[in-house]
């Protein structure tokens, strides 16, 4: 496992921090220690919430204010557990999504980057792409793995508005869009799929640390 550094944020919070870079090696280690901690189940432990180098444990506040939990013995009982950290333990869910790739920023793509549109579909479908974190909005999530070819800056004005199951490309990184909001990635395609619905017992279809495939359907393949 990667070296790591573990710093309190306030009196309610640990940061454990793998690293300074977005490397899949240093998000799968942050995975891992999730996995590790969530297991170990921690006494005053509400939450844990991973990035792409760093995982938070959150605590209970009340707890904290009644002095069931001790920042400096929890922070004792996180190192042990790291301590016992395997990262082969870490075994990733994959989920394949269907995509329509027919966007509107398509041929924006294609012109930034040299290839056909037949190319462009061919690489983004080809991938295997890790779920980094959620962020932006619910269920939003940063995937990792896209071919470097592909890589396209961000629109220099966003959108007021991306439909829900937008699959985008921002810089080196693709996403697809699980509800309708502002955005500033190139829309390559579409995705039929519902990937948040707060009424479901997991409102988010993909979680950190999945893997996702997207297939091709429809004339775009």
């Amino acid at each position: 496992m990667n070296a790591y550094t573990l710093m309190p944020l306030g009196q309610t919070a640990l940061q454990i921090t793998f690293g300074d870079t977005i490397d899949i090696a240093i998000n799968r280690c942050v995975h891992a220690a999730w996995l590790a901690l969530h297991r170990a189940a921690l006494p005053g432990v509400a939450n844990l919430v991973p990035a792409y180098a760093t995982l938070t444990v959150l605590l209970d506040p009340l707890a904290v204010l009644r002095g069931t939990v001790l920042l400096p013995e929890l922070e004792k009982q996180v190192r042990l557990t790291l301590t016992e950290l395997d990262i082969r333990d870490f075994n990733p869910r994959r989920i394949e999504l269907s995509v329509r790739y027919n966007g509107p920023d398509l041929a924006h793509v294609c012109a930034h980057t040299g290839l056909t549109e037949a190319e462009v579909i061919r690489l983004h479908s080809e991938g295997i792409y890790d779920v980094y974190f959620l962020g932006f909005s619910p269920g939003f999530a940063y995937l990792g793995g896209l071919a470097p070819e592909l890589a396209t800056p961000r629109l220099e004005m966003p959108r007021v508005m991306v439909p829900a199951g937008s699959v985008a490309i921002g810089g080196a990184q693709t996403a697809v869009y699980p509800q309708a909001t502002p955005g500033g990635w190139n829309l390559i395609g579409h995705c039929p799929e519902i990937l948040f619905d707060p009424k479901s017992e997991e409102p988010c279809r993909l979680q950190p640390g999945d893997q996702v495939v997207f297939v091709p359907v429809g004339a775009s393949c």
